[in-house]
């Protein structure tokens, strides 16, 4: 396991508990002793509109953007757990102006680098954070479109069961086949010595 090199990648529509599963899943590896690094949602950093607003310019910045994070992340780090994919990305696009044929090439390539892609289903309706887009409409619609795209760019993925939530980090990790308990600093060695 030491060299192996991992690229996993939560995909999904807004609001469903992807970041807290990057998180989560970042801390359990480098308790496994991986060097890791979080490629976090890019379109919050967008200049460009963004939601139900978003154009092809917008989604344009954030798909290359998130290319060019991931890139810069795998060169330096063993474990590189991405909030979002090209192909999500991709699925604001094509859900605003429909399916872009010089961008498909680029995505079908690049769906190629990750180790894994982990859906994670609609569980509840979007919560306000400042940028997400509360339409419990949209939020269906955009997750059926990346549904959609997993078909259609012939992708595997994980697909995790939204009853079983609280053990959505299990499913990833047996799937990877890492251990689920991870090394732990022993606070006392030896037995039998009494405190003064």
């Amino acid at each position: 396991m030491q060299d192996r090199r991992l690229k996993i990648a939560f995909i999904g529509t807004h609001g469903v508990g992807k970041t807290t599963l990057c998180y989560d899943l970042a801390a359990h590896l480098k308790r496994l002793d991986f060097s890791v690094d979080f490629v976090k949602e890019v379109a919050r950093e967008c200049p460009l509109p963004i939601n139900r607003d978003t154009t092809l310019e917008a989604q344009s910045w954030i798909l290359h953007t998130q290319i060019a994070r991931e890139i810069a992340a795998a060169d330096r780090y063993r474990a590189v757990i991405c909030d979002r994919s090209v192909l999500d990305n991709y699925a604001y696009l094509v859900h605003q102006v429909g399916r872009v044929a010089v961008m498909e090439p680029v995505i079908a390539h690049w769906l190629t680098t990750y180790s894994l892609l982990v859906k994670v289903p609609i569980w509840e309706p979007p919560r306000f954070d400042g940028t997400r887009d509360l339409s419990e409409t949209f939020q269906a619609e955009i997750d059926r479109t990346i549904d959609d795209l997993v078909v259609s760019f012939d992708v595997d993925c994980l697909r995790l069961d939204s009853p079983q939530r609280l053990t959505w980090l299990r499913q990833v990790l047996e799937y990877l086949t890492l251990p689920l308990a991870t090394p732990q600093l022993r606070l006392f060695e030896g037995g039998g010595s009494e405190a003064g």
